[in-house]
């Protein structure tokens, strides 16, 4: 399905180098950002009080979180789980302030709206859960990339699947330079988008290097770049169409998600953006620069097939 075709190839790879200095600029920001400001870690990395209360019937999130900002709490997790009246409260460690004393705050000033609520459960989440959220997060993330690696060498060669991978890779360390510079709380939602831009980037990058591997069996006068760039151009309408889509839920979610889902929806709009980018610009131009060619793709052909301007079409290669 296409909603427009474009006739005339675009020379994307004219620009590899511009764009990709753009791309390195943006990821050495990002790194400096991460060292320098370092992540603002929500209540699940860094420890707090877990609070689950429950109401007679609907809870007002809104009034919740209102009532517990002028205690002087700061990024205060507030949402529902299992029913419309029962909430779940986060609240990060304070110094000098025990986990009952602040489940009694809170308590005290939820009562003072709805005398009703009622506490089902309190409990003190220690930094080790932290720790243990940490290393496990950063060991699913390097499973991702290395299942990426494997099935892209198998799929396709070991030069698309190294181009892909630092693409991806590119796209993480921006998001997680996003979060940094403007301190948005990262937590364990957003690491979940973190990890579901991976596989989103990737498939882009499949759907780019398939065009080009057909391409390379299809045209046999075209060189690298001249095959790259009319494989990028081919999909640009598949790309708007599948992108796009995706980017109205995103963004339904973003507006009307609440701040439940605010951090999350964001970070996959900034992936979603630069997944784009990187699949269509960096990850191509690594590879051409790794000199990607015809015969690490089409390999154990029989026939030259598919260029009707190619004399030799149908010759024994």
């Amino acid at each position: 399905m296409e909603f427009f075709r474009i006739h005339r190839t675009i020379p994307f790879m004219r620009h590899a180098l511009v764009l990709n200095a753009i791309s390195v600029i943006t990821f050495v920001l990002a790194v400096f950002f991460l060292f320098h400001r370092g992540l603002h870690l929500s209540v699940e990395f860094t420890g707090g009080t877990v609070m689950e209360v429950a109401y007679q019937q609907t809870a007002d999130l809104g009034k919740m979180r209102e009532a517990i900002g002028k205690l002087g709490f700061q990024d205060v997790q507030v949402q529902n789980f299992g029913t419309s009246r029962d909430v779940m409260i986060r609240l990060p460690a304070q110094k000098g302030v025990s986990s009952s004393q602040q489940s009694a705050q809170v308590m005290d000033a939820l009562k003072a709206d709805d005398a009703s609520v009622q506490l089902r459960r309190n409990e003190f989440v220690g930094p080790q859960v932290g720790d243990e959220l940490t290393t496990n997060g950063l060991k699913a993330l390097a499973m991702v990339v290395v299942g990426i690696m494997v099935y892209l060498a198998f799929r396709f060669e070991w030069k698309f699947a190294l181009a892909t991978v630092l693409a991806n890779l590119h796209d993480v360390v921006i998001i997680l330079g996003f979060f940094a510079f403007f301190q948005w709380e990262f937590s364990l939602a957003v690491l979940a988008a973190v990890l579901a831009v991976l596989g989103y980037s990737v498939n882009e990058s499949v759907v780019i290097f398939d065009r080009i591997r057909e391409n390379f069996r299809r045209y046999r006068k075209m060189s690298t770049v001249e095959i790259i760039d009319s494989a990028i151009t081919s999909t640009i309408s598949r790309t708007i169409i599948t992108h796009g889509s995706t980017q109205l839920v995103v963004l339904s979610m973003f507006f009307f998600g609440g701040p439940t889902l605010h951090y999350f929806a964001l970070a996959l709009t900034i992936g979603i953006c630069f997944g784009i980018y990187s699949s269509a610009f960096v990850a191509a131009a690594i590879a051409m620069w790794l000199g990607v060619k015809r015969e690490d793709l089409v390999k154990g052909s029989t026939k030259r097939d598919g260029d009707p301007d190619d004399p030799n079409a149908g010759a024994v290669v």
